[in-house]
């Protein structure tokens, strides 16, 4: 692949499909071929049991990781999931917010710490705890992309301006390329008026940002983390991982074409030069 793809699945918001939506699309990626790195930057460290790793190697974590006390090569581990590799998280992240107050450039530590394993994948996926702090300020000033889980029931735009908001200053003050790759439906019923309600609301709302991709309420999808498997090593049938797959389908679509058309703007930029040097010479002559 010609470029990589930092995606950080984030929102504020609790219980809205951040940790499922990480886990579940890793897997779908590295199933479709792409090597992925996951990186669990949630102190809770449920993509981490999510992916069957556990929580207790501290110093192979992110936690010091970011403090910039390890390098990231001691932290990646394999799993066994075909092409997904992890940063574990450790409860002891929950303290990196304090103790990152004293750090020039604080707002950098994960970007630069992933730098030197960056084009290794064409995926890195960065799993956020449910709030707007230093940590998720790290994951958004690294970020290319933003994916943006909306659980599609009543108030599921609560808080969002806010959400918005910081994603704002981050492009102003931080990382002026940070995109939206899309906001992600989540825990959709269709049996219920009220979800469709709220899939036109966000999509009137987000406009073109929305996947095409709803992810189903499902109940298999409740069960596969505590099995510490991806919905589709859980239950490759289900709806949820059949939505996953659909959702990876969609990235990697939309990733082509970036690369497709940024080749094309090189190709005319080459051309545009070209034929600039070739009218100079002729009127040189």
């Amino acid at each position: 692949m010609a470029i990589s793809k930092v995606i950080t699945i984030v929102n504020q918001k609790g219980g809205v499909g951040k940790t499922t939506t990480s886990v579940s699309l890793a897997a779908a990626l590295g199933l479709a071929g792409y090597p992925v790195l996951l990186i669990d930057l949630d102190p809770q460290g449920n993509a981490t049991s999510g992916v069957g790793v556990a929580k207790d190697d501290r110093d192979r974590s992110v936690y010091p990781l970011i403090l910039g006390q390890t390098g990231i090569e001691d932290c990646i581990r394999a799993t066994e999931f075909k092409n997904l590799s992890l940063v574990p998280s450790h409860p002891d992240l929950t303290g990196a917010e304090v103790e990152l107050i004293s750090f020039l450039g604080r707002e950098y530590r994960l970007r630069e710490a992933i730098r030197p394993i960056r084009e290794k994948y064409p995926f890195i996926l960065i799993d956020c705890p449910p709030s707007l702090n230093i940590l998720v300020i790290n994951a958004l000033a690294c970020a290319d992309e933003l994916i943006v889980p909306i659980q599609a029931e009543y108030y599921a735009l609560e808080g969002i301006s806010q959400l918005m908001g910081a994603i704002r200053l981050v492009r102003e003050r931080l990382n002026p390329d940070l995109r939206i790759s899309g906001v992600l439906l989540t825990m959709s019923d269709n049996r219920t008026r009220l979800s469709q309600q709220v899939i036109d609301e966000v999509r009137g709302f987000f406009k073109g940002d929305v996947f095409e991709t709803i992810i189903p309420r499902n109940v298999r999808l409740g069960e596969a983390p505590s099995f510490g498997k991806p919905i589709q090593y859980y239950d490759e049938r289900s709806s949820g991982a059949m939505a996953y797959n659909a959702l990876a389908i969609e990235i990697t679509e939309n990733l082509a074409t970036q690369v497709i058309n940024r080749e094309s703007r090189e190709s005319l930029l080459i051309e545009n030069k070209k034929s600039t040097n070739y009218n100079s010479e002729v009127r040189f002559q």
